[in-house]
């Protein structure tokens, strides 16, 4: 490491030791920054001066209309090149999903070898749509909440055939509710067969009733459970082990399709009423009336317009966009909302940006990895012709991209991310990417290995536009360090320091 590095991390070390907190600035250059740290992942150069132009309520009542904004030329063409995103969940298996015997005769150990690399190529697609979109769309909000919800619905991409699953899931359960209705994005998450096949609804049978090829049969509450649990009442929401059996009950029959179904053809989550359970239910006090698959809708129906699903709904929002602990009144007005309007997304978060108690919060969030490396990215506003590199640093952060294995997600608090460690850790991506050795700009289509080997041609992030949108959230003391280092050091001194790893 050249010694300028070394310097920089002494100097960023030192930042551990120090108070981070706005620097009293004008309050309109710290009001353009709070918003675009929440609203979207960072301020970029650009959006920055475009808020401080045309202001911070015209920015947030577009961001909540995410259809009037149009796409950079850029995105949609890095978008477009992105073959596999187009295919539905049946092409996806049918072309990347475990090969099926031909004629009786079973693929060869390197036919399924081959296949199981070609179904890398899925994810990988997913992880550079996600990325590519979170730093480079006008529509911040939209990827802020397609982050939120898929953190809330996680589906792990390592179970089974969810390796080919997860950018459908995203893009068809997720991304077209995420600022809409939360009973129409519950009830996509529910039946998609992604998420049948992480929570083992796959296994759910009713008592008695019998699966293929030998399969255990029998209720499996998984699914029951995280969906009360998790997606909707909370742990605290008032239901009992009753209520989980009655709702595995329920769900018995939601299943994934077999491959090449001559019974369902052409989807991949389908209702087996053989498999279901028709016997007498009671769910949270309600008689079911027992009519296959739409008791299940039913009883989403019942837990989408549950006052425990709204107060749940409005902490885990409040907690991602003002504090971890968020304000308990705030918490009320949220969940009366979402009430009030049948669950619309958007009027819950028109309300939560309007409040108080978000506009005093500035700084208050520590930023998770993924949020800490978009927003250095965006912050510094170099190319990314090349995500890897990103995808590599979230990997050593500690949050790899669509890899977390429990249901509950990842955290967003800073008990979860900050530590001596891992603050080192952003220090030395920040180190790599302001220096310009962190090849985000090389170029594609080289070899995973050389790829790894290459060195960013391009110059040092230059620190001009940087500390003009940065420089009135530093402390006085982190000012200082940075004013004091060589100009080639400071864009990396901003995005490490500890006001930068805050939003």
């Amino acid at each position: 490491m050249p010694s300028h590095c070394g310097g920089i991390l002494v100097a960023a070390c030192l930042f551990l030791l120090l108070p981070s907190g706005w620097a009293g600035a004008a309050d309109s250059d710290l009001q353009v920054v709070h918003v675009l740290n929440r609203l979207a992942f960072g301020p970029t150069f650009d959006e920055f001066n475009y808020v401080k132009t045309f202001g911070v309520e015209r920015y947030i009542a577009e961001q909540l209309d995410p259809a009037s904004i149009s796409e950079p030329i850029e995105l949609r063409f890095r978008l477009a090149q992105l073959d596999i995103l187009g295919l539905d969940a049946v092409a996806l298996r049918q072309l990347y999903g475990p090969l099926q015997p031909v004629m009786g005769v079973k693929p060869t150990p390197d036919e399924i070898k081959e296949q199981q690399l070609r179904a890398g190529l899925v994810v990988r697609e997913a992880m550079e749509a996600r990325v590519l979109k979170a730093v480079l769309s006008r529509r911040q909000l939209e990827q802020v909440m397609v982050n939120f919800w898929f953190n809330h619905f996680n589906v792990f991409a390592g179970e089974g055939l969810d390796r080919v699953w997860i950018g459908d899931y995203e893009n068809r359960a997720i991304r077209p509710h995420a600022l809409g209705r939360f009973r129409d994005l519950l009830f996509a998450v529910a039946k998609h067969p992604a998420m049948l096949v992480y929570l083992d609804n796959t296994r759910n049978v009713a008592p008695g009733g019998a699966l293929k090829h030998g399969a255990a049969t029998g209720l499996n509450e998984n699914f029951a459970r995280e969906v009360m649990e998790l997606h909707t009442l909370g742990v605290d929401g008032g239901y009992t082990q009753d209520d989980v059996g009655t709702l595995a009950r329920v769900f018995t029959g939601w299943r994934v399709n077999p491959a090449n179904s001559a019974k369902f053809p052409g989807v991949a989550a389908v209702f087996e009423g053989a498999h279901h359970d028709y016997g007498p239910k009671v769910f949270l006090g309600r008689k079911l009336v027992a009519q296959g698959k739409a008791e299940g809708e039913e009883a989403l129906d019942i837990l989408a317009t549950s006052p425990a699903t709204a107060r749940h709904i409005a902490y885990q929002l409040a907690q991602y966009f003002v504090a971890d602990t968020p304000p308990p009144r705030l918490v009320e007005r949220l969940a009366a909302r979402f009430l009030a309007t049948g669950g619309a997304i958007g009027e819950v978060l028109k309300t939560l940006f309007a409040s108080a108690e978000f506009w005093d919060s500035a700084g208050q969030k520590y930023k998770t990895p993924y949020e800490y490396v978009i927003s250095a990215v965006r912050a510094a506003g170099v190319p990314v012709n090349n995500v890897r590199p990103l995808l590599g640093w979230m990997n050593r952060l500690g949050m790899p991209l669509y890899e977390c294995q429990t249901p509950d997600g990842y955290r967003n608090t800073e008990e979860a991310w900050l530590s001596p460690d891992s603050t080192l850790q952003r220090i030395s991506f920040a180190v790599a990417l302001g220096r310009g050795s962190l090849p985000v700009s090389a170029g594609l289509g080289t070899a995973d290995a050389e790829l790894a080997r290459q060195v960013d041609p391009h110059e040092p992030v230059a620190p001009g536009r940087i500390d003009e949108v940065f420089g009135g959230t530093l402390s006085t003391t982190t000012r200082a360090v940075v004013r004091a280092a060589a100009p080639k050091l400071r864009a990396a001194l901003i995005l490490g320091s500890p006001e930068f790893m805050r939003r």
